[in-house]
């Protein structure tokens, strides 16, 4: 439960938000509410403030491999979804940058990854927000107040500021997925952070690399050593027969649209499993398929040519892992015949997806029980004991409620502003409550007149 105790009158500014992180969510989050405050009165606006631990503003750097595009169309930007005539759109970052009729003429709807990440980075550098880079946040607790309620969080950060806030963006991101076999070394690594481990890779000796994992990273990790070195063998290992191609048609996509939030969410929990369960093939564990066809062309023309270096080890585990000085061993076995090969690498890549950052160390007993669905409201605020009338907004976390756009940047401009419109909408029926109680004397947090968010 929150912890009792008044935040006092030396707390200093009360904000209206705080986002836990400052990646391409709450990004998105910081242009929705400064364009919010351009337009409205100056006791209207929304005050925030942004935490982020990197010291700098990065969007997967160690990702951003040379060739690499995206996997969404660019109209799916920070802003365009939500305000098309933002001065956050990707058209009016390339407009600034002067490659406006450039890239209109490179004929794509899909950017590199550079690109995309450059878009960010100006975004981050423009917009006008308070961004605290190299702070991590230790706690959220919720302070009552004398009749019980909790209005208020207090956030601590790592470097001992105690922020006071009505609401929190959670954008916490994602953690790496790790087999349970794993332990990561300078030759095992997650492909997260795959070119930093690139740099620090101990000395190459027997250029070979086994690569785990059937998705786009995997196939994307596969494509890179094999090209940047030209010596080494390249052992790609997945479980299924072979690379399963994203469909990506236009039907199919429609699961990423913002009204299918909507919907998904009105739907019954097992319908939306259902619905979710058939439309995995848009995000997991597939890959592009120019990307399947360029490796496939490859491996053939090693086949041509007797050269081999590009290995799909299909319907295959890794089933040993002897990481040592000179090299890391590991053991690959075929589930189609049984038997194992060993292969004496240089490193180990594991491209074996994500899984959303856990809430309980900051959050407490008011974050989802683990393994448990977290019940989140509409509009992405986490419902929380009726007493609680400060918000927990999740950034992320949401697919079992919301859909398959809650780890992706499909919806982050809607979802900004939906956040945005229900943070003012329930500060404005807080004053109007607080407004009836000093009017009348009847307590606010009463079944009569309590707000639906804090029943």
């Amino acid at each position: 439960m929150p912890s009792t105790g008044e935040a006092g009158s030396d707390r200093g500014e009360v904000y209206d938000i705080v986002g836990v992180g400052f990646g391409p969510a709450n990004l998105a989050l910081a242009i929705a509410i400064e364009e919010h405050n351009a337009a409205c009165a100056p006791q209207d606006r929304v005050r925030a403030r942004f935490l982020e631990r990197q010291v700098e503003f990065a969007w997967h750097p160690g990702m951003l491999l040379d060739g690499s595009t995206m996997q969404i169309a660019f109209p799916k930007d920070l802003v365009t979804f939500r305000n098309p005539a933002s001065s956050y759109s990707f058209f009016s970052y390339l407009f600034d940058k002067g490659r406006l009729v450039d890239f209109v003429n490179h004929q794509t709807f899909f950017p590199s990854r550079h690109e995309f990440n450059d878009y960010l980075c100006w975004a981050a550098g423009k917009v006008d927000a308070e961004v605290a880079y190299g702070v991590s946040v230790t706690s959220v607790t919720g302070v009552e107040s004398a009749d019980g309620g909790v209005d208020e969080f207090v956030v601590e950060t790592s470097g001992g500021e105690r922020l006071v806030t009505r609401n929190v963006s959670m954008g916490a991101g994602l953690r790496e997925r790790l087999p349970e076999w794993a332990t990561e070394s300078p030759r095992c690594f997650h492909n997260h952070r795959f070119l930093f481990h690139l740099d620090r890779l101990p000395e190459i000796r027997h250029n070979r690399f086994v690569v785990l994992g059937a998705g786009q990273s995997a196939a994307e990790v596969v494509q890179y050593l094999h090209t940047n070195y030209p010596d080494a063998e390249v052992h790609s290992v997945f479980s299924r027969y072979g690379y399963s191609p994203a469909d990506d048609s236009p039907y199919a996509n429609r699961i990423f649209d913002p009204v299918a939030v909507d919907e998904l969410h009105g739907a019954t929990p097992a319908e939306r499993e259902r619905i979710l369960a058939l439309h995995k093939s848009t995000n997991y564990s597939v890959v592009d398929i120019e990307l399947i066809n360029e490796l496939y062309s490859t491996e053939y023309q090693e086949l041509v040519n007797g050269r081999r270096r590009l290995f799909m080890r299909r319907a295959s585990d890794v089933v040993s892992v002897v990481d040592g000085d000179d090299g890391i061993e590991i053991g690959v076995r075929s589930n189609l015949d049984g038997l194992t090969d060993t292969l004496k690498c240089d490193a180990l890549v594991l491209a074996t997806g994500f899984a959303p950052a856990p809430l309980d160390d900051l959050l407490g007993d008011l974050a989802p029980a683990a393994g448990a669905v977290p019940d989140v409201a509409r509009d992405y605020r986490l419902r929380t004991p009726g007493n609680v009338r400060a918000g927990i907004y999740l950034q992320g976390g949401t697919e079992k409620t919301h859909g398959l756009t809650a780890s992706l940047l499909s919806n982050v401009a809607v979802r900004a502003g939906e956040i945005l419109t229900s943070i003012v909408d329930n500060r404005s029926a807080r004053h109007d409550l607080d407004r009836v109680e000093a009017s009348t004397g009847v307590d606010s947090t009463s079944n009569e007149f309590a707000t639906s968010e804090a029943k």
